[in-house]
């Protein structure tokens, strides 16, 4: 695919994430359709990047379908939005499951269906899935979470499959610990040392990568957390020794606090 004047449709636009990527996409001339929940954030920053704002909730079982249908033609899809699901499974209330679950990873799946339908009519068009290394290597407190991104790489992986004969391309960008906006960063929990973090903008240029280069995976991470993460892949039990010497219990607690306390 060609970003220059190609139809895309961004979900998680209000967040600062979703900001650098709109802001990256625009810049290669794509033509934007953001989507998120807050609508006032929405018409500023399509006002400032020429494109066009439609408000959505993703957690709404009809969301998914109604803002494809309002978005009209749609040659790229970056599915960003996500809601934070750290915390014990029995911390969490059914409700709280079920619209976590249908904004990280039914939401993605429905769109990508309808989406994709059109795609496949036009042998083109590619679909971009912005998960987490949670997604590959899981950690404890954040069980819901790790189900969602598993879930959306397994998803996507059988999914380019499905549609490589189409010309259709499908990619999966997995940030780690994201700096200044997001929903670690939001958090203020504190790192040991020695773990590093990327930006936005950093993310924003692996979706970019994403449609030009139609790779199956792109991390956004420093080396060490790459490791981790494909040491957890193939020794989830080690995985799991390593993280809960590092701290990584104390700081999936401490972003659970802080993230119960939004909703």
């Amino acid at each position: 695919m060609h970003l220059r004047d190609a139809q895309v449709l961004l979900t998680g636009a209000t967040g600062g994430i979703g900001h650098a990527i709109a802001e990256a996409l625009a810049a290669r001339g794509a033509q934007l359709v953001l989507t998120g929940r807050r609508a006032d954030v929405l018409e500023d920053l399509a006002g400032r990047l020429g494109g066009r704002a439609l408000a959505a909730d993703l957690s709404d079982p009809g969301g998914a379908r109604d803002l494809l249908g309002r978005a009209g033609r749609v040659d790229i899809v970056v599915a960003n939005a996500a809601l934070p699901a750290s915390g014990a499974v029995p911390e969490l209330s059914v409700e709280d499951i079920d619209r976590m679950l249908d904004v990280n990873l039914r939401a993605p799946v429905v769109m990508a269906r309808l989406a994709a339908e059109a795609m496949i009519s036009r042998r083109s068009g590619h679909l971009v899935f912005i998960s987490s290394l949670m997604g590959k290597t899981a950690s404890g407190g954040a069980a819901l979470y790790s189900a969602s991104k598993f879930g959306m790489r397994g998803f996507a992986l059988a999914l380019r499959e499905d549609l490589q004969p189409y010309g259709v391309g499908v990619t999966t960008v997995f940030p780690g610990f994201i700096r200044d906006a997001g929903m670690f960063a939001r958090t203020g929990v504190r790192l040991p040392r020695g773990v590093g973090t990327r930006t936005p903008r950093d993310v924003a240029r692996a979706v970019v990568r994403a449609v030009d280069r139609n790779p199956a995976e792109i991390d956004v991470a420093p080396l060490g957390l790459r490791l981790g993460a494909m040491v957890g892949g193939v020794a989830p039990t080690l995985s799991a020794i390593v993280q809960r010497r590092a701290g990584g219990d104390r700081i999936t607690a401490e972003m659970a606090v802080t993230q119960r306390s939004a909703r």
